[in-house]
């Protein structure tokens, strides 16, 4: 009689693979940070060499304003906070919430490759110089890692307006935010190394 009750049973479902796309999410977060760490690595060991030579590590007429770079950074910390409250609303079901904070951390992310993009114009660095090659490319590369951070909360925020993401059940957001985060520490690097040191 037991045989028969477990024989009509249905088949137990096949196991799901817990947190895939956080951990996805993580290795490409780290991978770009340290591309990032590695670039700024080699940066400082260039201009440690051309300092202790006794010559200048800007060529004559460049400067990089500070202004727009500090601005980047507070903008960058203000969008860690609303990118923390979209996670936080759609963990309470709190929808309307969501939509605004994750509007405002796009938001924040456009106006800081704007700031960048200003900066650009403001410093006259040439791109034929190693230090124009050197600070074109690494923040270049966080441009570049900053739309694609754009893009995943883009995403994120199509799958929550579907119903996708609710209550507990925020992974994607988790793993957007995350992979911000990793931005914004790659922005502090950056900023501390290039902007604020010079």
């Amino acid at each position: 009689m037991a045989a028969d009750v477990a024989l009509a049973l249905p088949p137990a479902p096949k196991p799901v693979r817990p947190r895939v796309l956080l951990v996805g999410t993580s290795l490409a977060a780290a991978a770009s940070f340290m591309a990032i760490i590695g670039l700024v690595g080699f940066y400082l060991s260039a201009r440690a060499g051309v300092l202790a030579a006794g010559t200048p590590w800007l060529p004559d007429g460049v400067t990089i304003p500070l202004t727009p770079g500090n601005m980047s950074m507070a903008t960058m910390l203000i969008s860690g906070v609303t990118m923390w409250w979209a996670v936080d609303a759609v963990g309470k079901n709190d929808r309307q919430m969501a939509y605004l904070a994750l509007g405002l951390t796009i938001f924040f992310g456009i106006a800081v490759i704007n700031a960048t993009t200003f900066l650009y114009s403001q410093m006259h660095l040439p791109v034929a110089t190693t230090q124009g090659v050197m600070i074109y490319t690494i923040t270049g590369l966080h441009v570049a890692m900053m739309v694609a951070g754009l893009l995943y909360a883009g995403v994120m925020t199509f799958r929550t307006l579907g119903g996708e993401y609710q209550g507990r059940d925020r992974e994607g957001l988790t793993a957007a935010a995350l992979y911000w985060y990793v931005t914004i520490a790659a922005y502090a690097v950056i900023w501390l190394a290039i902007y604020v040191t010079k």
